[in-house]
């Protein structure tokens, strides 16, 4: 017991690398800030666009969607990393890990959107467009406040996963939380600073955790 205590829980090789992992947070934070709205603006788009009129638009959707959820968010970040300079697009690895994650993650916002859109009666639309509301207005105003409602929850839990897939970034290099720990133990030989990583997502994403079961809980009791 005094051993596992000593390697994984050395209270003093923690306060050694806990500034190194606070910076990893920050660049974690930073990702989140910027994939969220990102991806949810992605993703509503495309949840639009599942439900045109136009038959080969619907088709695109749901080749983009089936594609990007079918793919490994590390296999996705690999692959958009490896061919960005083929392209003639020589960007840092933190762009490359955004540009992956984002169509990873609008795709799930998609199927998200795409049911609290059609949660919403068709009649509320229909009443909007009487009160002399356009088609855009009546879908800003009336029915879209009522879909992302409905669906809440799952947008919290989807947000959430992003956060977490976020540590994948380690696998090119990116100086997020888990590949900050990494270093540190490599360092000291002793992977205490893995767990503290694992407390500090956790002290960082718990709030949001329990956020998410009071929305689920209040949902199922609306």
């Amino acid at each position: 017991m005094n051993a596992l205590i000593e390697q994984f829980f050395n209270l003093e090789v923690m306060a050694q690398a806990f500034p190194f992992l606070l910076k990893g947070l920050g660049v974690t934070i930073l990702l989140t800030l910027l994939l969220t709205p990102l991806g949810l603006a992605l993703g509503l788009a495309l949840a639009l666009g599942s439900s045109a009129r136009h038959r080969g638009l619907r088709r695109a959707v749901r080749i983009w969607v089936n594609g990007f959820r079918g793919l490994p968010p590390l296999v996705l970040i690999i692959i958009v990393y490896s061919a960005l300079p083929f392209l003639g697009l020589r960007t840092p690895p933190l762009m490359a890990v955004v540009i992956a994650l984002w169509l990873n993650s609008s795709a799930y916002y998609c199927e998200i959107l795409r049911a609290g859109l059609g949660s919403v009666p068709a009649g509320q639309m229909e009443a909007a467009r009487a009160t002399g509301l356009g088609r855009a207005q009546a879908l800003r105003d009336v029915v879209l406040p009522q879909a992302v409602r409905n669906v809440l929850p799952d947008l919290a839990s989807n947000t959430i996963e992003l956060v977490k897939g976020t540590s994948l970034a380690s696998i090119i290099g990116v100086s997020e939380l888990l590949h900050m720990a990494s270093n540190a133990r490599s360092v000291v030989y002793n992977a205490s600073p893995i767990t503290l990583a694992a407390l500090m997502y956790l002290a960082f994403l718990l709030p949001s955790v329990r956020l998410t079961g009071w929305l689920e809980r209040r949902r199922r009791g609306a």
